[in-house]
């Protein structure tokens, strides 16, 4: 999945949210999901988490666990 796209991350913190990035996404590749669907799903949900969420509630956001069908 890398190769030429660490050519875009010009500071070991970009590499590194770079690579935290491609994974989150060949996660939801392996699990099944629509990509697209799933990130904007997270990006939607995620907000709406309280400061102080519990391990257990992020579960609930898991490639392996989520319903991208529910709203």
């Amino acid at each position: 999945m890398g190769r030429k796209n660490w050519l875009f991350s010009t500071s070991p913190q970009g590499a590194e949210a770079n690579s935290i990035f491609m994974t989150v996404i060949e996660t939801a590749k392996a699990n099944g999901l629509d990509v697209f669907k799933y990130l904007k799903t997270l990006l939607e949900r995620l907000p709406q988490l309280p400061d102080f969420a519990t391990s257990h509630q992020y579960q609930a956001y898991l490639p392996w666990n989520i319903d991208l069908d529910a709203d």
